[in-house]
């Protein structure tokens, strides 16, 4: 299998960092959405990351949907629990996180890819308010029901928290102060210093 993105990108790195906590071999392939546009379009028409390129050729789109193939590959390993309650829980950790990286492309694609004469600034304040409501949701959840710890078993929810929360400290530090969100600090700090992170960081 070859996982095609960039880890600059939280999806892709997520995708990484997954397949490896899996116990999955793959070949990643650094490319670029923008700078090697058509190199990635011979591989997926499409040009989404991450893109993963079975080994029959089929090529899989979405870092959720890669990660639920992962999941069937490695069975009966999972990232997720089986008590319906705990895996409940989890879901709504990783939707949260999730709309956090959502909300912090939007932002960074407003900035850098509109011209500034063209920037909406009531879409700006919107999607500013949705990524704060999002970590402010994960600060609460994972303070009032804490996460395992990064170097124990960390399974999806972790895993998927500590990548939103390191690309938007990254991206966004003074949109989303890192002084408001104490236990997502010490969470990402944790989780950054496995050996797993440390192999797949943050970057282009």
């Amino acid at each position: 299998m070859k996982l095609i993105g960039m880890l600059d990108s939280p999806y892709v790195r997520r995708a990484v960092i997954s397949l490896r906590m899996l116990g999955l071999k793959f070949e990643h392939q650094s490319l670029s959405v923008f700078s090697t546009y058509t190199e990635f379009q011979r591989i997926n028409p499409v040009v989404k990351a991450p893109t993963l390129v079975c080994d029959d050729g089929t090529y899989l789109m979405d870092s959720t949907l890669i990660i639920e193939y992962a999941e069937a590959l490695a069975q009966p390993h999972s990232l997720m629990s089986s008590n319906i309650r705990d895996k409940q829980y989890e879901l709504h950790i990783v939707g949260l996180a999730l709309a956090a990286c959502e909300k912090s492309v939007q932002i960074i694609y407003e900035r850098n890819l509109r011209p500034s004469e063209k920037q909406h600034q009531p879409w700006v304040a919107r999607v500013t308010e949705q990524l704060l409501a999002a970590y402010s949701a994960l600060e609460v959840a994972i303070t009032q029901h804490p996460l395992a710890s990064p170097d124990a078993a960390m399974g999806q929810a972790g895993i998927s928290t500590a990548v939103a929360w390191y690309f938007t400290q990254k991206m966004l530090p003074e949109i989303v102060r890192a002084s408001d969100f104490p236990n997502l600090v010490a969470y990402s700090k944790a989780a950054e210093a496995l050996p797993v992170f440390l192999a797949a960081p943050h970057g282009d």
